[in-house]
C-alpha cells in the first residue's frame, strides 16, 4: 500500500497554471504543452495529486522546451486525491484509480499521438505514476521510460522491462526506499539489451521532485538536477 510519504506536501491544485493548454487527447482530459509539430512526444504521468498540479505543469513546460511534444493527461477523471476528503481514504482511491487502470487507459492516449504524426514516445511516471511507466517499458508501446521516486514498482516488474529505463530514488523514501532501488539497478545489470541509468538523490525524500518548496533553494536544487536527468534521458532516446 502507498505510505503516508506519497501523501505529504500536497500541491495547491490549478487548472489555469501552465504554458500549455488542456485538450481531449485519447478520450481524456490532457495538459498539453510543446510544438504540436514535433515529432517527438512526452507522456507525464502524475502522482496522485493528479495533472493540475502546478510543479509537474513546469516540468511539462521545461520538457516541452527542449522540443519534444509533452502530454499530461487526466487519469483520474477529474477525481485527484483529496488528503482532506475524510470519506475516501487513500486506500479506498487506490483501490478506484489503481496503476492497472492507467496503463489502460494510456494506449488509446499513445495511439492519438501516433495518429497526429508522432514517431517516437517517451514515458515519464513520478510516484504511482511510475507504475505506470515501468508496465508501458514492458511494452512496445514507448521508446523509453523514466521513473520519478516511483510507488508500486516491484522487482518482477523490472524483470520484464524492455526499453531503456532510468531510475531515479530518494534516500529517505519509505515507499521504495534505496535498498529496492539498489536491487532495481542489479536485475538491470543482468539484462545488457536494455539500457538503464539508476540514481539514488542524497538528502531528499520521496516526491521530491514535483513536490518541492519553491522557496526551498536545496530543494529546487535537488529537483532540478532530476530533471535534468529525465531530460537526458528522453534527448538519448526519443528522436
Amino acid at each position: 500500500m502507498s505510505g503516508p510519504q506519497c501523501c505529504e506536501n500536497p500541491p495547491v491544485l490549478s487548472s489555469n497554471c501552465g504554458q500549455g493548454c488542456v485538450q481531449e487527447v485519447g478520450g481524456l482530459k490532457t495538459y498539453v504543452t510543446g510544438s504540436s509539430h514535433s515529432k517527438r512526444a512526452i507522456l507525464l504521468i502524475s502522482d496522485i495529486y493528479g495533472y493540475e498540479a502546478p510543479n509537474l505543469r513546469k516540468l511539462a513546460d521545461k520538457v516541452a522546451a527542449a522540443g519534444f511534444y509533452v502530454v499530461v493527461p487526466d487519469f483520474f477523471y477529474g477525481d485527484p486525491y483529496a488528503p482532506d476528503n475524510a470519506e475516501k481514504p487513500i486506500e479506498i482511491w487506490i483501490k478506484e484509480h489503481g496503476p492497472d487502470k492507467g496503463f489502460e487507459d494510456a494506449k488509446p492516449v499513445i495511439a492519438t499521438l501516433k495518429s497526429k504524426g508522432i514517431t517516437t514516445t517517451g514515458v515519464g511516471g513520478v510516484c504511482s505514476g511510475g507504475k505506470v511507466a515501468v508496465e508501458l517499458a514492458k511494452s512496445d508501446y514507448i521508446q523509453c521510460a523514466v521513473l520519478l521516486h516511483p510507488s508500486f514498482v516491484t522487482v518482477d516488474d523490472i524483470k520484464e522491462v524492455k526499453v531503456p529505463i532510468a531510475i531515479l530514488g530518494a534516500e529517505i523514501d519509505e515507499t521504495t526506499p534505496p535498498v529496492l532501488v539498489k536491487q532495481f539497478e542489479q536485475i538491470l545489470s543482468f539484462k545488457p539489451e536494455v539500457d538503464a541509468y539508476v540514481k539514488i538523490f542524497p538528502g531528499v525524500a520521496h516526491g521530491w521532485t514535483v513536490r518541492y518548496n519553491d522557496e526551498d533553494e536545496e530543494a529546487m536544487k535537488a529537483a532540478e538536477e532530476a530533471h535534468q536527468n529525465m531530460l537526458d534521458w528522453f534527448t538519448k532516446y526519443v528522436k
